[in-house]
């Protein structure tokens, strides 16, 4: 034990940055802070939210990334998409690469197994370490230090990141080399896509028929139609309370990512494919930043006609 406590000791004498500080970003940077670990610089596009977080956090709002790496040990990422994430790697100029030896990159977004592949051959190549830590929680689990984690790239550099990862997660995984901790947790998304999707048809064609629905889901929950999702997002759907946990435009992403999978196995993966088309679908009318229990007014009868002036 007293082992433990002088590796936790000595790990908060380290500094630590974060790249993307929107709800989830945000919150896993309040964690660390409240275990007493530094938090030293935070960037995002978003300029306000950063020197928000820093005002808060009382840290450096950086203002390019290579200001990040010089102020940190530890850097947590977690960005958007593909894109992003080359961006901050590999931007011409100014990215978090600029003198990173000897620096660890922990890379959290939900982004394609193939790009983990390339940000780890970047940051070996100047000399740094990259991780994937994939979560497969939302944003109050990241402020509780609850999330569930899987990891991906060296175990080096997983055993480096792990006492600090504890303190964020309350299970951590190690699935293997770069890439493979991002396909499952790509795997993840599309059943719990096709799961909210499914839910959601089941509880509209229920209220189609005049039944209760809190009923409905009662029995639901103590049937094979059990879920997670119905834990978490069927009475949202009664209810339309669509505030964004983990928002539809994130589920036709991820959704995405799985079925560009698939290809390669030569796989036909009709219901994932269908769920994208509908999350595709919110986001084409404006309704990709609901949470992904929004799908359900694409579905209920009359809601979907009116859903701009009700939801």
């Amino acid at each position: 034990m007293r082992h433990s406590s002088c590796v936790i000791c000595h790990l908060k004498v380290m500094n630590i940055g974060f790249v993307g500080v929107g709800r989830m970003g945000a919150n896993m940077a309040r964690r660390l802070k409240d275990r007493q670990f530094h938090v030293t610089a935070v960037y995002d596009t978003n300029r306000a939210a950063a020197t928000s977080l820093a005002s808060e956090l009382g840290c450096a709002a950086a203002q390019d990334l290579s200001e990040v790496t010089a102020e940190s040990d530890v850097v947590f990422t977690v960005v958007t998409d593909d894109n992003a994430m080359r961006t901050i790697f590999a931007g011409s100029g100014n990215n978090l690469l600029v003198n990173a030896g000897g620096k660890l990159f922990v890379n959290c977004a939900t982004i394609s197994p193939q790009v983990h592949v390339e940000i780890e051959k970047l940051a070996e190549k100047a000399g740094a370490q990259s991780l994937e830590a994939c979560m497969a929680s939302s944003i109050p689990q990241a402020r509780e230090g609850k999330l569930y984690l899987m990891c991906g790239g060296k175990e080096e550099a997983f055993r480096k990141a792990e006492p600090i990862l504890k303190q964020l997660g309350s299970t951590i995984r190690f699935i293997g080399k770069a890439g493979e901790a991002a396909k499952v947790k790509a795997l993840v998304n599309m059943v719990m896509n096709i799961n909210t999707a499914g839910l959601a048809e089941g509880l509209a064609l229920g209220a189609a028929l005049g039944l209760n629905l809190t009923i409905l889901r009662e029995v639901f929950s103590q049937t094979g139609a059990a879920s997670r999702v119905l834990e978490t997002d069927g009475e949202d759907m009664q209810n339309r309370e669509h505030t964004c946990f983990f928002s539809a435009a994130h589920a036709a992403k991820d959704s995405g990512i799985a079925l560009e999978l698939s290809h390669s196995p030569g796989l036909d993966l009709p219901l994932a494919r269908a769920t994208k088309e509908q999350y595709d679908r919110m986001v084409a009318e404006g309704l990709g930043e609901l949470d992904k229990s929004g799908i359900a007014e694409l579905t209920f009868k009359d809601r979907h006609k009116h859903s701009g002036d009700r939801i």
